[in-house]
């Protein structure tokens, strides 16, 4: 405070504000210290407020003024029930027989009405305020706002309270890699208590060889990068190893530092075992199929071979070593043809169709390829124009449009948008289902484009088999239906569209089995 000396003596009658004026203030202070504490009152950030024994406002601090919007004059001679909510007046008449009784009330806290109707949540410490002769005549009472503190404390109860009911593990840890917060979904996924967990190296939970991961992860976390839907394998207390996938961000204190992580993980093990027993449904798919046409065309050049060692063999003598040739070459030649019968049945699909929803298989399919959809950054836009059901096999239905969006992903490496429609057929009368799928992929090219249907032809260099379209051909065209794909490589205009065409009914082709001589022989 800046004291300009004057020559006035001073008088009872001076207030703290006069101080400015008057000459040797520390002399002043010392002699009449009521100056200083109305100044230390009157600089304070808390409300202070004193009241008589009826509660009846007697002083009233600048900040009451900012922190409940009433003036001095608007509060000095009014009762203290006007800063307190209707509902909850009867805790000042307890408040006023606590004072009464020379008790003092720490942090009580309490909720307190401004002037313009928002309600405070404020902690009050209440003491009695004495006379000369020791007397209570009145209470002071110091409000300090924690309506901040109470919205942050709420916010983290929530936040707590949402990451406690979480079915993904989150988990914090330091930049050195040790846990600090470990959930209930951490516990039943990793099988690790919290107490078990907490103050131990994250390294606990991964797999040896993959240590030098969380180096590279933590390098990134401490230059604030976030990594997202990072797959991975993390190990269990019981040593069960489980396909991830990891959110990790980091986090930072109030002047934005890092110093720390927040780690999200999602157990993807079941999607994994789906991806893998959907492709290795396709490998086998594949290879019964491409034996069931060998056998079948196997059985050609059999049924020419059995008819050339039968002439043969009657036109031989039977008692002739030529004639025991011919009969035991008839022999091994009957016996591949069984192998090639058997082949060929067990190809054959001998289960019941049964009614198949379109679009909810769709999205069965979908929800394979969520992962590598959201990771590319691929829209999928839907348009269902048709609810009837289609009468098929879902196994397969399964496999035609796992094949035709695998290929569309796999055309999207920097994302796009994936269009899939599902309407009734115009050319059959509506008595169809057509399935349009479309990508704004790479595109084919038009010299590739004849030959996609070939079986192990392939323009995806190592990963793809050559098998996946010539699969899905043999499936539609054997439920009667028809596939037709377009597919263009401008730029700017690139992208294929697939349109498989079915018909309602189950119409399955009807293939007869193979023929040989030997089972007409007589």
């Amino acid at each position: 405070m800046n004291l300009r000396p004057t020559q006035r003596p001073l008088s009872d009658g001076d207030t703290p504000q006069r101080l400015s004026s008057i000459d040797n203030p520390a002399k002043i202070i010392q002699k009449h210290p009521w100056f200083l504490l109305a100044a230390l009152v009157d600089s304070c950030q808390d409300a202070i407020i004193s009241k008589d024994l009826n509660g009846i406002i007697t002083s009233w601090n600048p900040a009451a003024c900012r922190m409940f919007g009433y003036s001095p004059e608007e509060m000095i001679g009014q009762p203290i029930l006007r800063l307190i909510p209707p509902e909850m007046r009867y805790e000042e008449e307890n408040i006023l027989g606590k004072i009464r009784a020379g008790e003092r009330i720490e942090r009580y806290e309490a909720i307190r009405v401004a002037k313009d109707g928002h309600r405070l949540e404020v902690s009050l410490t209440i003491s009695p305020v004495r006379d000369n002769e020791g007397r209570i005549i009145g209470a002071s009472k110091i409000a300090h706002d924690i309506s901040d503190r109470k919205r942050a404390e709420e916010a983290r109860f929530r936040l707590s309270a949402i990451v406690e009911s979480s079915d993904d593990a989150i988990v914090s840890k330091n930049l050195d890699g040790i846990v600090t917060s470990w959930n209930q979904a951490s516990c039943r996924m990793f099988e690790y208590s919290a107490e078990e967990m907490i103050g131990q190296p994250i390294l606990r939970i991964i797999p040896d060889e993959l240590h030098a991961e969380e180096r590279d992860i933590l390098s990134k976390l401490r230059k604030g990068e976030r990594l997202a839907h990072y797959e991975t394998t993390r190990v269990t207390k019981s040593g069960t190893r489980l396909d991830v996938s990891l959110t990790i961000s980091p986090i930072r204190d109030g002047t934005g530092r890092v110093i720390g992580t927040s780690k999200i993980a999602r157990d993807i093990s079941d999607r994994k075992k789906m991806e893998k027993l959907l492709l290795q449904s396709e490998k086998l798919a594949a290879t019964g199929r491409m034996a069931a046409s060998i056998a079948h065309e196997i059985n050609n050049p059999l049924e020419a071979v059995m008819n050339l060692i039968f002439l043969a063999r009657r036109a031989s003598p039977e008692a002739t070593e030529a004639h025991r040739f011919l009969q035991t070459a008839e022999s091994e030649v009957e016996r591949v043809s069984h192998i090639a019968r058997l082949t060929l049945g067990y190809y054959r699909d001998r289960s019941v169709p049964c009614e198949v929803d379109m679009p909810g298989l769709i999205e069965d399919v979908l929800t394979v390829y969520k992962s590598k959809l959201f990771s590319r950054g691929i829209t999928v836009e839907r348009q269902v124009g048709v609810s009837r059901p289609l009468l098929a096999n879902r196994g397969e239905m399964v496999q035609v449009f796992s094949n035709i969006i695998a290929n569309s992903i796999d055309a999207m490496p920097k994302g796009g948008v994936l269009r899939i429609e599902i309407d009734a057929t115009a050319d059959a009368g509506g008595d169809g289902m057509q399935v349009l799928i479309e990508d704004r992929g790479s595109g084919i090219e038009e010299q590739h484009l004849s030959r996609i249907f070939e079986p192990f032809f392939t323009t995806k260099q190592d990963v793809g088999t050559g098998i996946g379209l010539w699969v899905t051909k043999q499936l539609v065209e054997n439920r009667g239906g028809r596939i037709n794909v377009s597919s263009s490589i401008a730029a700017g205009k690139s992208g294929t569209q697939v349109k498989v065409d079915l018909p309602f009914a189950h119409s399955t082709r009807n293939e007869e089995p193979p023929r040989v001589l030997a089972g007409a022989r007589s």
